[in-house]
């Protein structure tokens, strides 16, 4: 993810090309037969098919029926949406301070009524309190050379939580052992984050699974992914923030989080971990 966001966005175009393009040989259709039923002068099909061009919807819809592929239509719309909007680099989200970042998503997190959560390296940001928020949000700052605004940012992060304790949501949250040890802040943030983990468990509306260390793995440890719905998934990387809106997509990263909680042990077991994880503080 070290490439510019305009080329992560003109490379999403390049994989819609490539379908667009595997589809009219699939189905069996030379260039300019596929712009006579289209409609089209061939150069538009051109275009289209070498990526110099991103297509509308409508022009999606035409080349799917032509080519006996509308059953993709809805993939292939969505990953066209969204191909200058599926990589944001973290620094340009940041260059004047994580607080707006932070707010900016606010209306997603009130408009999802399922959230499915999996982090392999810090706490879910929607059940951190606002001390360990602070401290990992000023080491994030410093990594990347932006504006330390992690106090605001923090507490904007906390008022954006407000969902789990209001409001008609759910949530699934996946926490691989190792994020319970790993020490953001210091040894009194540590525990106060691990105490606060132990109280939202108890909430009617969330399901806190922890993964342990020994599980015998049928999924690989993931890179931490947000589910809201299943209308969006928000995929974090060192670099940049990955936004999926493809249903086939979504559906992947649904599967795998479906088995990454067959790992997962709750209730007693992962009160002991979280425990367990507290007295190891010292």
């Amino acid at each position: 993810m070290s490439v510019s966001s305009s080329s992560s966005a003109q490379a999403a175009r390049e994989v819609i090309a490539a379908r667009l393009r595997d589809m009219r040989i699939d189905a069996e259709l030379t260039g300019h037969e596929l712009a006579r039923r289209c409609g089209w002068s061939p150069a538009k099909s051109s275009r289209i098919e070498n990526a110099r061009t991103p297509p509308s919807d409508a022009d999606i819809r035409a080349w799917c029926t032509a080519c006996g592929g509308e059953s993709q239509v809805a993939d292939l719309i969505a990953a066209n949406r969204q191909a200058d909007q599926m990589y944001v680099h973290w620094k340009k989200l940041h260059r004047h301070g994580m607080r707006r970042a932070q707010e900016e998503i606010v209306p997603l997190y009130r408009g999802t009524r399922l959230f499915r959560v999996y982090c392999s390296n810090v706490i879910p940001g929607m059940v951190q309190t606002e001390s360990y928020a602070a401290a990992l949000l000023s080491t994030i700052a410093a990594f990347q050379g932006t504006p330390d605004d992690s106090p605001e940012a923090a507490a904007s992060r906390i008022e954006r939580s407000e969902v789990v304790h209001q409001g008609n949501h759910r949530f699934a949250l996946l926490i691989e052992e190792t994020v319970l040890r790993y020490r953001v802040g210091d040894a009194e943030t540590m525990a106060g984050q691990l105490g606060y983990l132990l109280a939202v468990m108890a909430l009617p509306n969330v399901s806190l699974g922890v993964i342990p260390s020994d599980a015998r793995r049928r999924v690989w440890p993931l890179e931490a992914f947000y589910l809201f719905d299943d209308r969006r998934v928000s995929v974090e990387l060192l670099t940049a923030a990955v936004n999926v809106t493809s249903p086939s997509e979504i559906a992947l990263y649904a599967k795998a989080f479906s088995g990454l909680s067959e790992l997962a042990v709750y209730g007693v077991k992962a009160r002991a971990l979280i425990t367990g994880a507290i007295n190891s503080l010292g």
